[in-house]
């Protein structure tokens, strides 16, 4: 019986794929370095999140950088350039153009996937995302497409969100500077990788950064809809890392309570959608979920502790 798909985001998904063949125990380190911080004063206003630290900077102290081309030919040729030297690279592709994607036709964001050449004219594709999302289910794929199925899924989005461009920015856990959106982007390997002390004032540790969220969704469905995603995010990243110490007290019941909030939310979303927000049934979520991490850290009740 094959093993349950790791609850990881498109993002980390992709970032395990990519160094899994260097960093065999890449899985470990990354459940080590889940985390939650949240950032109080975001330029575009809002939350924003880093949901892990970085894993991605090696021994050498190389580590991923974004980049960008507004051309295709430019980006085919760095892409090939970026195999060349290391065999794989993380390509930056748009779901609505990612045939396996639930949102495919329809919405658009960032998705992370695996490039490596099959031959002169084909490149093999790797995504190792396997989630029920809020538009359906993906399941993982890994394939063959030629250049202009390449150049497809690499379309640049025609439009996004501040809160997607935070997840974006916050993708590799810290902030750093991305590629122009007008263009096709992927991520190389560098020796001098952005590695900037982080901006803002950031709330750290889970159980303060969760207060802190439920504080600001709760009873604002606005802002409940707009950190859906980073939620979701959230519950993923939380119940990878709970799986990795499956035999501690307690886990089991946060692992629940994390996997129970994205349904809330959702419910909460569409509630407010439907005219009558159902603020109770947000807040009775993260009050039961707060209330097992508190448990499961061995937190009393109104301590601020990591």
């Amino acid at each position: 019986m094959s093993e349950p798909p790791a609850e990881l985001s498109c993002y980390t998904a992709g970032l395990v794929a990519y160094l899994e063949p260097r960093v065999p125990d890449i899985r470990e380190r990354l459940a080590a370095a889940v985390r939650l911080r949240v950032r109080t004063d975001p330029p575009d206003g809002g939350l924003a999140f880093s949901h892990h630290a970085r894993v991605d900077i090696d021994h050498r102290g190389r580590g991923l950088v974004h980049r960008g081309a507004d051309d295709w030919a430019a980006a085919r040729a760095a892409l090939d350039a970026e195999l060349s030297r290391h065999g794989s690279v993380l390509a930056v592709g748009n779901t609505r153009h990612i045939p396996w994607s639930p949102s495919y036709g329809g919405a658009e964001t960032s998705h992370w996937v695996v490039l490596r050449r099959h031959d002169d004219a084909t490149w093999h594709v790797r995504d190792d995302f396997d989630a029920l999302t809020p538009h359906g289910t993906q399941t993982a794929y890994d394939g063959l497409v030629d250049d202009a199925g390449l150049q497809a899924l690499l379309t640049p989005l025609s439009r996004t969100t501040a809160q997607a461009v935070s997840r974006d920015r916050h993708a590799l856990g810290e902030a750093t500077e991305l590629a122009p959106y007008t263009g096709y982007r992927w991520l190389e390997l560098s020796d001098t990788p952005d590695t900037a002390a982080p901006e803002g004032t950031w709330v750290d540790g889970l159980l303060p950064a969760l207060r802190l969220v439920a504080d600001t969704v709760c009873a604002d469905p606005d802002a409940l809809a707009r950190h859906a995603d980073d939620i979701w995010t959230s519950a993923r990243h939380q119940r990878f890392r709970l799986a990795s110490r499956p035999e501690a007290a307690g886990v089991a019941e946060a692992a629940a309570a994390w996997g129970s909030l994205p349904q809330a939310v959702r419910f909460g979303i569409a509630s407010a959608e439907r005219g009558r927000y159902r603020e109770g049934v947000v807040r009775t979520a993260f009050d039961q979920l707060i209330g097992a991490v508190e448990r499961l850290e061995g937190e009393q009740p109104g301590e601020t502790g990591r």
